[in-house]
């Protein structure tokens, strides 16, 4: 019976989105405030039957319900509680009910924080997500329903859990990364709300940053741990990048990383008010481009759930009435938006349009590269597949001017600022930059790459000119704001995440090996020696675990211990590879099959620096916490 609860749960919730987006759309018109004040609780509804369904489905999970397919195909008796808690968002189905469960959280959100808000505005909000999770249930009802019963014969056991997301990186990358996914719907309503009404003033603005801002950290958070998850898991020793599915959530963080800086322009000068509503529209777009290369089967991928072509037929034309409807509505409110303030060419407003412009070209490249391989593929002209040389040459000049670019921001005033005033406070920077470049390098490995040297000039340029900017504003440090402080850490971040991933792409040393045990092989400074072999067993595995001794320094002996595990229910083989963390250099070890004459094959990587890519993801999210505490009070301060 639970199964069906939830299966009905999801059809009133069906029903409350769809009155959440009729009844609105219907008071707008004489501006009813009966039907527009139905807009709030009716979303409320709607999500706690959408939360009831999510529970229910849970459920069948701790329970073992085998009679539910979806249960069955991803769930074993054996399957740890940890993991029996979590697979509920490991394929197709249940995955897509925690995106429409997040997105009636971000509903009820928006109904409840909303009370400020006029009421014309938060029925019209609440209305554009009811809209969108109207057509999300109804793909989920009636092609993905996740509480399918088996109609023939229930397995005793299931099929169990796939061994790739048997990890913690499961717990959190997916619910945080669709947080983020799902979030830019927020910004996305309160552009078309404003168009909606007509009325494009600064209010929108002020409403709609905060909620970005929340996306924008829970996205930056969730691509960080989905590269830690895939250093750890996929048994590789590197970290994964430019797959098709990885760029579908690299593009919508790209576009809101330009957002919310024209929307700060837009709150301050009255600026960018064409652009922001754009890329506000255009954000939600790409979540939604993003969701369907992933179910839409056209996609080979790690990360991609394989479905069938009428899903993703379904979703494309999904995607494309949403497109359709936003961008008509915008080319006929856009030419009747009010011109911004002025400001010269030497300005903090040029730099930050110059800077989204190049943002929202660099996430043109990334669309190009991901598309272009699946549009020859579809007009039968070609199979090609578009990889890092092609996304590494594009990326690197852009980048590089992005980083210039990104480094004087903070020095340039308001308006307009005389060329000299910035050349006497930068002209030491650049040198300063380049010399630490070719510095860093040389003292760690005695070799220079032109590559290397432009990464890492960029990120010193941002460092330097960041706490350079901190120092001459620091004695009047009572005015500045949790934003200022936010917008810091957070171009420090992006430099931290730069050096890591310039000197981990450089400087790596890779060994593929069949070794004898007690071997000690050289990597980098250290040896490395395969000492002791045992038998493994596990609640729904056995295998082989593998002791290896790492000597630093030549004195100083660390254990570390490696595993290959053989899944008992699907017979998956599994590598878990053994990894010694420092905040300068890695050391990772995978356990590969015995060889012959007593050998093991077995894979050694050293990495410099790779820990520095998801701290410099930890600093982003921090700056963008501290920049949100600021969007928040001011939104209260001004309402």
């Amino acid at each position: 019976m639970i199964p069906e609860l939830g299966h009905f749960a999801l059809i009133l919730a069906l029903l409350f989105a769809s009155l959440q987006f009729i009844l609105p759309l219907l008071g707008s018109f004489g501006e009813n405030p009966r039907l527009l004040a139905c807009a709030k609780p009716i979303a409320l509804a709607q999500a706690g039957w959408v939360l009831v369904a999510f529970a229910c489905l849970e459920w069948a999970f701790l329970r073992n319900d085998f009679s539910v397919a979806y249960v069955a195909e991803n769930s074993n008796t054996h399957l740890p509680l940890f993991y029996q808690l979590t697979a509920i968002w490991s394929a197709h189905e249940g995955s897509l009910l925690l995106w429409v469960a997040i997105l009636a959280l971000w509903t009820a959100l928006v109904a409840l924080w909303s009370k400020r808000l006029p009421l014309s505005m938060q029925a019209r909000v609440l209305a554009v997500m009811g809209g969108v999770s109207s057509g999300f249930l109804w793909f989920l009802i009636h092609l993905s329903n996740p509480f399918k019963r088996l109609l023939n014969t229930i397995p005793l056991d299931g099929n169990d859990l796939n061994p790739l997301l048997q990890d913690p990186g499961l717990v959190i990358h997916p619910p945080m990364l669709y947080m983020g996914y799902v979030g830019t719907s927020v910004a996305f309503a309160f552009a078309m709300a404003a168009l909606w009404r007509g009325k494009l003033d600064i209010s929108w603005v002020r409403w709609s940053l905060p909620w970005t801002i929340a996306a924008w950290c829970f996205l930056t958070w969730g691509i960080t741990l989905g590269s830690w998850w895939s250093y750890r898991d996929l048994g590789w020793g590197g970290w994964w990048f430019w797959d098709p599915v990885e760029n579908a959530s690299f593009m919508p963080w790209l576009v809101v990383t330009a957002l919310i800086h024209s929307l700060i322009v837009t709150e301050k000068r009255g600026a960018f008010k064409n652009w922001s509503v754009f890329l506000a529209l255009f954000a939600f777009a790409l979540s939604l481009m993003g969701t369907f290369l992933v179910r839409s089967g056209i996609l080979t991928s790690v990360h991609a759930f394989a479905v069938d072509a009428e899903r993703g037929a379904f979703l494309l034309t999904f995607l494309s009435l949403v497109c359709m409807f936003a961008f008509v509505l915008y080319a006929w409110r856009a030419p009747k938006m009010t011109p911004g303030g002025v400001f010269s060419v030497l300005s903090k407003e040029s730099f930050l349009l110059a800077n989204n412009v190049l943002l929202f070209v660099l996430m043109l490249t990334v669309l190009l590269g991901t598309l272009y391989p699946l549009i020859l593929d579809a007009l039968g002209i070609a199979k090609i597949s578009v990889g890092p040389p092609y996304f590494n040459a594009v990326f690197l000049p852009l980048t590089s001017v992005l980083f210039l670019l990104m480094g004087m921001a903070p020095a340039v005033r308001w308006q307009q600022m005389a060329p000299q005033a910035l050349w006497q406070r930068l002209h030491w920077v650049l040198p300063f930059s380049i010399a630490c470049a070719i510095a860093l390098p040389w003292a760690l490995t005695n070799t220079l790459t032109i590559t290397t040297v432009i990464g890492l000039s960029g990120s010193f340029w941002i460092i330097a000119t960041c706490l350079q900017d901190l120092m001459i504003k620091w004695p009047q440090r009572a005015y500045l704001t949790a934003r200022y402080y936010g917008m810091i850490l957070a171009h420090l971040g992006v430099a931290v995440t730069v050096i890591g991933i310039t000197l981990t792409s450089g400087y790596s040393i890779e060994k593929d090996l069949a070794v004898a045990q007690n071997q000690s092989t050289p990597l980098g400074p250290y040896h490395i020696a395969l000492v002791a072999l045992s038998d493994l067993h596990g609640p729904n595995y056995q295998g082989l675990s593998g002791e290896f001794t790492l000597s630093i320094d030549g004195y100083r002996d660390v254990s570390l211990v490696a595993e290959k595990r053989l899944f008992n229910a699907s017979g998956s083989v599994m590598s878990i590879p053994a990894i010694h963390i420092g905040l300068w250099r890695e050391v990772y070890v995978a356990l590969g099959d015995p060889l012959a004459n007593n050998r093991f094959g077995v894979r050694y990587y050293y990495k410099p620096f790779v820990r520095w890519i998801w701290l410099g993801g930890l600093l982003m999210v921090m700056g963008g916490l501290l920049a949100l505490t600021h969007a928040i009070d001011t939104k209260k301060v001004r309402s």
